[in-house]
């Protein structure tokens, strides 16, 4: 099979997007696939690209706005090239970050409580303050902590927000949910082995904590039996009800009380250091058995939807 892997994208998150799709070209097997990279510099690029490339599936390795909002997904729909991950209506939801917790939130998920500003007209510190501090600033679409800041008292907000809205036209701002970090990653609808993870040099998981060697200790983390299920629920819960498909990532705060779910990843990282082949490793699941799981449950998955057999 000729697989393209799509990498680069025009978003705030493209070198990280650079980074999973050559770890992803390492790790397929050669004896059965053709890896072709796509890089992708400009919205333009991608018709002609594919077209040429000749790609029986997309590998797709893309973060952030056109790559993970659906309007990729789209344009290879149009073209009839079958990809990796979820749908059209998932990546559009999951991308962004104000609907998708209104969704969860109306279904019984527990999500931080907050405000969302459409522009610095919406500026109003005073509302902030009822909130308490501290609080989290970030675009309401856009990835990898990139543009979100912890903001623990008023004179820091100005320009934690200016910051937030230079990446975004909304943003959000949410209670600081005091716990600890964990993800879920779903493959093919089920679970795999729950992460926690606790930053290296920082109060909370930010771009380098994320990215950085020994940015954070990430591993499986044993938690009481009552809890991983609450967990593994709000995780699948999450996933449903977004109508994700093939794989995705929860992420979450664990505080006394329970999960707290941040977002839901359709796209996530897969460089060295991202936490979706460190979940599938503790499963037994290598990563090139991951790529070809994810692929061949998304060819399953396209068929389904496109109503072919072939």
């Amino acid at each position: 099979m000729k697989i393209g892997v799509i990498m680069g994208g025009i978003s705030s998150e493209r070198e990280i997007s650079l980074q999973t799709g050559n770890e992803m070209i390492r790790h397929l097997e050669q004896s059965r696939y053709t890896a072709i990279p796509i890089v992708i510099d400009r919205r333009s690029d991608l018709i002609e690209q594919v077209r040429q490339a000749g790609i029986d599936l997309a590998l797709l390795a893309l973060h952030g706005q056109f790559g993970e909002d659906g309007t990729v997904q789209g344009c290879l729909e149009t073209l009839g090239i079958p990809y990796t991950g979820s749908g059209i209506l998932a990546s559009s939801l999951c991308m962004n970050k104000q609907l998708s917790k209104m969704l969860l939130k109306a279904a019984g998920v527990w999500v931080p409580s907050g405000l969302v500003w459409h522009g610095m007209d919406d500026y109003d510190p005073q509302a902030v303050e009822r909130i308490g501090y501290p609080v989290i600033v970030k675009p309401n679409t856009g990835g990898s902590s990139i543009g979100v800041q912890l903001v623990r008292q008023e004179k820091e907000l100005l320009a934690a927000v200016q910051e937030a809205f230079a990446m975004d036209r909304t943003i959000l701002i949410e209670s600081y949910v005091n716990g600890t970090e964990i993800t879920c990653s779903i493959l093919d609808g089920e679970v795999l082995p729950i992460i926690g993870i606790q930053a290296a040099r920082s109060d909370w998981f930010d771009f380098q904590s994320k990215y950085e060697d020994g940015g954070a200790d990430e591993k499986v983390i044993p938690l009481p039996s009552e809890m991983e299920r609450r967990v593994r629920e709000a995780a699948l819960a999450s996933y449903r009800l977004l109508q994700c498909k093939v794989y995705a990532r929860i992420d979450m705060i664990l505080s006394q009380d329970g999960p707290y779910v941040l977002e839901v990843n359709t796209l996530p990282g897969m460089t060295a250091n991202s936490l979706l082949p460190k979940s599938a490793a503790a499963a037994g699941i290598a990563f090139p058995q991951l790529l070809e799981r994810i692929m061949d449950v998304s060819l399953l998955e396209r068929m389904k939807e496109w109503g072919t057999n072939s």
